[in-house]
């Protein structure tokens, strides 16, 4: 079998994921746009916090490099985090002033739902280049960067000396793309900090729409093969395009490609399955699955998010991910998922 990145499986860390660790507000009155709803659950949200729970759930060494706020919000953040296991030694708190980002979701229909972000002087992009170590880098196997941590300086500086860090000793680099429209001033900003990090990862995840924000300036024609090629061209040696109900496709380096479709499942909502997707295909590529089980196992992770209320609460263990995944090819067949 291919091992297309290799991780040092001795590293103290399987991953240390850099970026956003907020607070999500789900609505607990389900099918109704956000303005009727009255009741919220908490939740700890952003992308990274997301996919660090995801893969402490399936039982790897997780540690985080991130700033959260000094308030209450920002409490209940970092002991989520030592609950479920996550170092928090690089989690540092902010003095004064910025506040915990907020997310507030719709579920508006079991086929449509959306987020609102409170983000303005948001504490996870006040991260600062000097609250970045490079000897505790240099314990993880792998380093992931969000693409909202480069939304802002100083997150932005401080996420491109980790990238450079990790280079230099040569760490595998994930580039989770991460896009939220409300965090930048317009897409050539977006070019120019996504392609510089994209050029330096070894494994990209990305959707369509994310790809061709961040090909801006690279002249090509927006397909998915001509993306994999050109970043293939540069260091990833795995690029994956998301396409949502149609599934997503896994570029190698070798020429390859290996796709998969979404399980089938009732929706509760839209977002949150990305990460299920993200940490659980990791997961499975960290333990040297091959590309077609690590996406069959990272679809069965977004299947499950995306029928639960929760992202980072309902991230489920490997046994409940197998689980699933038996009894929907009981119901669907043995091909359900794979292409």
């Amino acid at each position: 079998m291919t091992e297309y990145v290799s991780f040092d499986r001795s590293k103290k860390y399987s991953l240390i994921l850099l970026g956003r660790a907020a607070v999500d507000l789900n609505p607990v009155d389900y099918n109704c746009p956000l303005n009727e709803s009255t009741t919220f659950k908490r939740y700890l949200g952003g992308s990274p916090a997301n996919i660090a729970v995801g893969l402490a759930r399936l039982g790897e060494k997780v540690g985080f490099i991130g700033k959260i706020a000094n308030d209450q919000f920002g409490t209940f953040l970092k002991d989520y985090f030592d609950k479920e296991g996550i170092d928090t030694s690089n989690l540092t708190r902010c003095p004064n002033g910025p506040r915990t980002g907020l997310t507030f979701t719709e579920i508006k229909s079991p086929t449509e739902s959306s987020i609102m972000m409170y983000r303005i002087e948001a504490a996870d992009l006040k991260l600062d280049t000097s609250d970045v170590d490079p000897e505790y880098i240099k314990q993880g196997a792998a380093l992931l960067i969000s693409g909202t941590a480069l939304s802002e300086s100083p997150s932005r500086e401080a996420a491109l000396k980790a990238l450079f860090i990790a280079g230099r000793e040569g760490i595998p680099v994930i580039f989770d793309i991460d896009y939220r429209p409300y965090s930048w001033k317009g897409p050539e900003e977006i070019a120019v900090y996504y392609s510089i990090v994209a050029s330096h990862a070894d494994i990209i995840l990305g959707s369509r729409e994310e790809y061709d924000l961040t090909e801006r300036f690279c002249g090509l024609d927006g397909t998915d093969a001509a993306t994999a090629a050109y970043w293939h061209s540069k260091n990833a040696k795995i690029v994956i395009v998301k396409h949502g109900k149609e599934g997503s496709t896994a570029y190698t380096n070798d020429g390859k490609n290996y796709s998969v479709r979404p399980f089938p499942v009732k929706l509760l909502k839209s977002f949150g399955g990305g990460d299920g997707y993200a940490s659980a295909f990791l997961y499975s590529i960290f333990n040297g699955k091959s590309i077609d089980d690590a996406l069959e196992f990272g679809s069965a992770s977004a299947a499950m998010l995306v029928a639960s209320h929760a992202c980072s609460e309902d991230m489920p263990t490997v046994g409940a991910v197998e689980k699933f995944i038996a009894e929907e090819k009981a119901l669907y067949g043995e091909m359900v998922a794979r292409v």
